[in-house]
C-alpha cells in the first residue's frame, strides 16, 4: 500500500531589521539615505518586512525615532510591511504610541508593525532623559502593552481611569502589533495578550529556544492571533566566497569590542579592524561573539538560518545585516534572498 507522501514544512518568512548603521568617515544623513535604498532593494529581492531600530545616544545608529523613519521608507517603497524593530514603550505614553500608529496604519494600510520592546535602547541616564515626567516604572510594562492594545483596537482599556479615552485617527485597520524581546520575561507577556513574539538573537545568543518554548506553551489566544506566532531576528552576513565573509566581519569584530567597553562610535571598516592590536582577551571575546554570528557563502549562511529557525521553531526570520561598505551589504541581502528562493520583483 502506498504512503501518502508527507508534505513539505512551509517555507520560512524572511525580512529585514535595519539599524540604520553609521560608518566611520559617513554621516548620519548618509545612513538615513542608504537605510531607503537598502529598503527599496529589499522590496524587489521580495523580503517580507522592514523594521527599523530604536537607539539613543549613540554615533553608530542614526535611527533615534523609528515612528519617523517609518513613513520616510514607507512612502519610498510599495509593498513591502515597513515598522519597528522596535518601539521602546517602556519610555513613552501607550496612548501617544497608538495614535502615531494610527496615522502609520491610515497613511499605509496594510503595510504597518508595531515591534514593541521594554529594553532601553540606551544607557541609564539617556533612558531617564526619555522617560522624563513619567511616573510609572518599568513594573507597569505589561499594563502598557494592554492598554496600547486596546487603543489600538478601541477597546476598552486596563487602566479604567483613560475609559473614555479615544485614540485617532480611526484607521481602516490596525497595524501588526509584535512584541521583541531577549528574555522569557517578554516572552511570558506576549503569551499573555496572544501577540506574535520575535526572538532578539543578535542581543542574545543564548536562551532563545528556552523563551520560544516558554511563549508557545504559555501562549493565549486573542481576537489579533489564534496560534502561538514567532520570529528569530539574526545577524547574518553573506559573501560569495567564506573568506570574504569572513574579512568583512573583522568590522563587526572591532565594533562589539568597543560596544562592550561603552564605546558608541560609528561602524569601523575592515582596514581599522585589521591594523586594530588585538590582545589575547580581545580575541577571546571576538571568538565568542563568533560562535553565534552566521556568516560565509549562500549556501552555509542558508544551512544555519534553517537549522536555527528549525532549532527554535521560528516561523519567520528577520536579518541584521551591518558591513562599513553599503555594496558588500546590500550584496549579503541579495545572495540571501537568491539562497532561498524569495519571490523579488
Amino acid at each position: 500500500m502506498a504512503h501518502a507522501p508527507r508534505s513539505a514544512a512551509p517555507a520560512l518568512t524572511i525580512g529585514v531589521l535595519d539599524q540604520s548603521p553609521v560608518r566611520s568617515g559617513g554621516t548620519p544623513a548618509e545612513a538615513i539615505a542608504e537605510t531607503v535604498r537598502l529598503a527599496q532593494a529589499c522590496e524587489r529581492l521580495g523580503y517580507r518586512r522592514y523594521w527599523l531600530a530604536e537607539h539613543h545616544g549613540t554615533d553608530g545608529f542614526a535611527g533615534s525615532a523609528p515612528e519617523i523613519l517609518i513613513p520616510h521608507v514607507a512612502h519610498a517603497t510599495a509593498t513591502i510591511r515597513v515598522g519597528s524593530g522596535g518601539v521602546m514603550l517602556s519610555h513613552y505614553s501607550p496612548f501617544k504610541v497608538a495614535e502615531v500608529f494610527r496615522l502609520l496604519e491610515t497613511m499605509f494600510p496594510g503595510r504597518i508593525d508595531l515591534g514593541i520592546g521594554r529594553a532601553p535602547g540606551s544607557d541609564q541616564l539617556t533612558a531617564a532623559a526619555l522617560a522624563y515626567g513619567n511616573q510609572l516604572g518599568l513594573e507597569y510594562f505589561p499594563t502598557k502593552i494592554a492598554d496600547l492594545v486596546a487603543f489600538l483596537s478601541d477597546t476598552p482599556p486596563p487602566t479604567r481611569a483613560l475609559a473614555r479615552v479615544r485614540a485617532t485617527p480611526k484607521a481602516p485597520g490596525m497595524p501588526e502589533i509584535w512584541v521583541l524581546g531577549s528574555s522569557g520575561d517578554s516572552a511570558s507577556y506576549a503569551a499573555l495578550f496572544g501577540l506574535p513574539y520575535a526572538y532578539a538573537h543578535f542581543i542574545a545568543g543564548g536562551g532563545g529556544e528556552e523563551a520560544v518554548g516558554r511563549y508557545r506553551a504559555a501562549f493565549s489566544p486573542s481576537d489579533r492571533l489564534a496560534t502561538p506566532r514567532t520570529s528569530l531576528a539574526v545577524f547574518a552576513l553573506c559573501a560569495d566566497t567564506e573568506a570574504e565573509a569572513e574579512r568583512l566581519a573583522r568590522s563587526r569584530d572591532l565594533w562589539r569590542l568597543r560596544l562592550e567597553r561603552g564605546e558608541l562610535g560609528p561602524y569601523p571598516s575592515v582596514e581599522e579592524a585589521e591594523a586594530y592590536p588585538y590582545s589575547d582577551v580581545e580575541l577571546a571575546a571576538i571568538a565568542r561573539t563568533r560562535a553565534r554570528t552566521i556568516l560565509g557563502t549562500p549556501a552555509q549562511v542558508k544551512a544555519r538560518l534553517e537549522a536555527m529557525a528549525a532549532a527554535h521553531g521560528a516561523d519567520e526570520l528577520v536579518i541584521v545585516t551591518i558591513t562599513h561598505d553599503f555594496a558588500a551589504r546590500l550584496r549579503s541581502y541579495e545572495l540571501i534572498a537568491q539562497a532561498f528562493g524569495l519571490a523579488g520583483r
